[in-house]
């Protein structure tokens, strides 16, 4: 289409033509027209509002489809209220209370299978004590139970139990002849790091448990273990091959040794070495103390 000029009037009959070629089939209007408010429903299409009636009257639960066999679909269980409590001081001053009540270790055991104010125990199968003989001269102490641990309700069994019972074998000891426990007597669910709160909430227990046993020498197994007993922020690498002290609320010392916990000599067999070296150390002192 030729462009409009004075020498070229426009041909209202081609543009017509070309609008429609272009697929132009609504003519516009003088005035702008604002689409959104075409869209609004009419003041007689709204939806009624309900009467104060209708509004107070409680809501119907959905009705549940038939199933295809005809029998009726039974109501879901309501959820059962959490039982597990959140760590907080309230609880550590209780766990201190029960500990230093407990006059012997059934007692302590009685007083932590009771006791309900750490999470942990919501989600463990069983308390683990502890195993051994509660007379014995060494004591053992881990962070917390695996999953074997938590099956079983005794503390390092399982590979990393197997090489400890290696270990003691080396220096002349077996099960009989220690006593082995924890500082978490529960299973952390996923085998999760123990929180500071966590640990805290449980060290009444396990220190009024070394109390009670009173052995000749302690054995830490592990970074959680030392660090939590003998009040130091060292990593286990420093700590292990140096005698410490671990001090009884009753004021007794007992010669520490920190040492490498077997599920890291599992995972780091090169390191086996220095364990060996710190069992070897034991050794030597429990016969300077015989």
């Amino acid at each position: 289409m030729t462009a409009a000029s004075p020498n070229h009037p426009v041909d209202f009959a081609d543009l017509l033509a070309f609008y429609a070629s272009a697929g132009v089939d609504e003519a516009l209007e003088d005035a702008p027209v604002n689409r959104f408010t075409e869209a609004a429903p009419k003041p007689a299409e709204r939806m009624p509002t309900a009467t104060p009636r209708e509004s107070s009257a409680p809501a119907q639960p959905p009705v549940a489809p038939p199933r295809l066999d005809g029998r009726a679909v039974p109501d879901a269980p309501a959820p059962r209220p959490s039982t597990s409590a959140v760590p907080d001081e309230a609880q550590a001053v209780l766990a201190r209370q029960l500990a230093t009540a407990a006059v012997s270790l059934d007692e302590l055991r009685q007083h932590m299978a009771a006791f309900e104010g750490c999470n942990l125990k919501a989600t463990a199968k069983n308390l683990v004590f502890a195993d051994g003989n509660p007379q014995a001269a060494v004591m053992l102490v881990g962070e917390a139970p695996g999953r074997d641990e938590d099956i079983e309700g005794l503390p390092f069994v399982g590979r990393s139990g197997r090489l400890l019972d290696r270990m003691l074998a080396a220096i002349g000891l077996d099960r009989g002849s220690v006593y082995i426990a924890n500082v978490i007597p529960w299973r952390p669910p996923g085998n999760r790091t123990p929180t500071p709160h966590e640990t805290e909430i449980c060290r009444p227990f396990i220190e009024r448990q070394i109390e009670l046993v009173n052995p000749k020498v302690l054995i830490n197994l592990g970074g959680p273990s030392a660090k939590t007993l003998l009040n130091t922020s060292e990593g286990i690498l420093r700590l292990r091959g140096t005698w410490r002290v671990h001090t009884t609320a009753s004021g007794i010392a007992i010669p520490a040794m920190p040492t490498l916990h077997p599920a890291y000599l599992l995972r780091t067999p090169a390191h086996k070495k220095l364990a060996w070296r710190d069992f070897l150390e034991v050794k030597a002192k429990l016969r300077a103390l015989s």
